[in-house]
C-alpha cells in the first residue's frame, strides 16, 4: 500500500514539477471575453456541419480560470486601466497607464524582468503606443498622451517591439520635436519593415517590427494592422510577428514577451459578429506559434492567455432556441471596410447614387439579398436609411474607433441578427475574462480572481521554479 501511494506521488510531481521557467509569454486578446472565444469555436463546427465547438489552441490548454476586470474608478474598466492591472498588478483609474490611482508610477513586470538581464519583447496587432502595450512600459496621467508614450518605448532599452507602428509619431504640440521613428533609432533601434525585411535583421541589438512591407510614412498614424477579414498578400499578421520575436529572442536563452491581439476589441466597438470571431481565430494562430515553441520547451515554459476586458457584450442567442452563426461565412469584410464603401459611393455620386449600387455592395460583401434573405421590412428599412444618407441626413454612430453610418450600421446588423448573434453596447462590459495556462507554474491559474492577481501569479510562478 505505502509502494503504490509512492507510486502515485511520483507521477503527481511529475505532472507539476518542471524545470526552471526561463520563457514566459503574456497572450492577451483585447475585448475578449468568454462568448468571443465561444462564438469562434462553434461557428468553426458549424462550417464543418454540426453543432458543438472546435476548441481553439487556447481553451485546450489544461487549466483555465476567471478574472473579474474592473478599474479603481468604475465597475467597467478601459483598456489602460485593465493593462495596468495586468502588467503591473495594480489597480488605477480609467485613462490612466502605469500609474495608480494617485498618478504614482507603478513597475510593470516587464521592466521588472528588463532590469533583471531577462530580454523583453512586446508586440501587438495594433499601434505599438496603445494602451496595453505601452502599460508595459509607460507611466502616464493619460493615455491619450501617445507621442509621451512613445518616447517612453524608445527609452526602455527592451529588445523587441512589433506592432503597427506609433499612433502619433509626431508630437501634436510641438512639431519641432524629434519623430518618435527617428527617436528609436537614436536609442538603437533598427526597424524592419514587414517579414521578410524583420527576417534579414534579426542580428540586431534592438529591433522594432511594424507593418509596412514597403516603407512607412514617418509623419503619420500607424494605428493597426488589418482585420484578418480584410487582409491581403503581403499585410503583416501578428503570428508573423510573433514568430519573428521567437527567433529573434530564443537564443539569448530566456525572454518575457507580452502578446496582444488588439483588434478583437475594435471589432467589439462595432458590433461586427464576423469580424470578431476571425480576430479571435488570428489571436488564436499567434497562440498557436507560441505553442509550438513550448512543445519543444516543456518544462521551462509558462504560457498565460488571458484578455483585458470584454468589449460589446456579446450574447451567442437572441431569439428562441436558435443559433445560426454560419451565415457569418457571407460576410466578406469588416464593417469598416463596409462603411468606407459606402462612403466612397456618396462621394462619388452623391445625390445620383442609386439604391442599386449599394444593394450590390450588401450582396457581394455580406451575402444579403442573396444567400442572405432580407424581408420586406428590412429592405424598408435598408432603402430609407439609403434615402436619408443620400439627402445628407444620415444618422452615424461614433464608436470608440470608426463612424458607422446608419445604413452600413444596420446592414452588418441585419446578418448578425439573422445568425442570432447578440451585442448591448458599443463599449466595454463589466463581464469576467476567461484565463488559459499551460506550462510550469500553469496549475495556479485555476479558480475565480481579481485581474491584478494574474501577474503576481505569474511571478509567483517564475520564483517557484528557481527553487525546484
Amino acid at each position: 500500500m505505502k509502494r503504490n501511494s509512492a507510486i502515485v506521488l511520483l507521477l503527481l510531481c511529475a505532472s507539476v514539477c518542471f524545470g526552471e521557467i526561463k520563457y514566459v509569454f503574456y497572450m492577451i486578446g483585447d475585448g475578449m471575453g468568454p462568448n468571443q472565444v465561444l462564438a469562434a469555436e462553434m461557428y468553426r463546427a458549424e462550417m464543418e456541419g454540426r453543432i458543438g465547438r472546435v476548441p481553439l489552441r487556447m481553451s485546450s490548454f489544461p487549466y483555465t480560470g476567471f478574472a473579474t476586470t474592473y478599474s479603481a474608478s468604475n465597475g467597467i474598466t478601459d483598456s489602460s486601466a485593465a493593462g495596468t492591472a495586468l502588467a503591473c498588478g495594480v489597480k488605477t483609474n480609467n485613462g490612466c497607464l502605469g500609474v495608480d490611482k494617485d498618478s504614482a508610477a507603478v513597475i510593470s513586470i516587464a521592466e521588472q524582468y528588463h532590469h533583471a538581464g531577462w530580454p523583453v519583447g512586446i508586440m501587438t496587432s495594433v499601434a505599438i503606443d496603445h494602451a496595453t502595450p505601452g502599460a508595459f512600459y509607460a507611466h502616464v496621467d493619460n493615455r491619450s498622451k501617445y507621442y509621451e508614450v512613445g518616447t517612453q518605448l524608445a527609452a526602455t532599452g527592451y529588445d523587441f517591439f512589433g506592432g503597427a507602428g506609433f499612433h502619433q509619431p509626431v508630437n501634436p504640440k510641438d512639431s519641432g520635436d524629434v519623430n518618435l521613428y527617428d527617436l528609436c533609432e537614436q536609442n538603437g533601434y533598427v526597424i524592419a519593415h514587414g517579414y521578410a525585411d524583420a527576417q534579414s535583421k534579426l542580428q540586431s541589438e534592438k529591433l522594432i517590427m511594424i507593418q509596412a512591407t514597403d516603407g512607412i510614412d514617418r509623419t503619420k498614424n500607424s494605428d493597426c494592422l488589418p482585420y484578418a477579414i480584410d487582409r491581403h498578400t503581403g499585410d503583416l499578421k501578428l503570428s508573423e510577428i510573433t514568430e519573428t520575436a521567437i527567433s529573434y529572442l530564443a537564443p539569448k536563452g530566456r525572454f518575457f514577451m507580452m502578446i496582444e491581439g488588439g483588434k478583437i476589441d475594435y471589432s467589439g466597438h462595432s458590433r461586427d459578429g464576423a469580424t470578431n470571431i476571425q480576430e479571435t481565430i488570428d489571436f488564436d494562430e499567434a497562440i498557436e506559434v507560441v505553442y509550438q515553441f513550448y512543445a519543444a520547451h516543456p518544462d521551462e515554459t509558462l504560457i498565460v492567455v488571458t484578455a483585458d476586458h470584454e468589449t460589446g457584450g456579446m450574447a451567442l442567442g437572441n431569439s428562441k432556441y436558435v443559433l445560426n452563426l454560419q451565415l457569418l461565412q457571407n460576410q466578406k469584410s469588416s464593417s469598416y471596410e463596409i462603411n468606407e464603401g459606402i462612403k466612397e459611393l456618396h462621394s462619388a455620386y452623391g445625390k445620383k447614387m442609386k439604391w442599386e449600387q449599394v444593394k450590390s455592395l450588401l450582396q457581394s460583401e455580406l451575402g444579403l439579398y442573396e444567400t442572405v434573405e432580407v424581408t420586406e421590412k428590412e429592405n424598408a428599412k435598408l432603402q430609407e436609411a439609403f434615402k436619408q444618407l443620400k439627402k445628407g441626413k444620415g444618422k452615424t454612430e461614433k464608436t470608440l474607433y470608426n463612424d458607422i453610418s446608419e445604413l452600413g450600421g444596420y446592414a452588418v446588423g441585419l446578418l448578425n441578427k439573422k445568425a442570432k448573434l447578440g451585442w448591448t453596447s458599443y463599449s466595454h462590459t463589466a463581464a469576467n475574462v476567461p484565463v488559459f495556462a499551460i506550462g510550469t507554474g500553469a496549475e495556479t491559474f485555476t479558480g475565480w480572481y481579481d485581474n491584478t492577481e494574474i501577474v503576481k501569479k505569474i511571478k509567483a510562478a517564475v520564483e517557484a521554479s528557481k527553487q525546484k
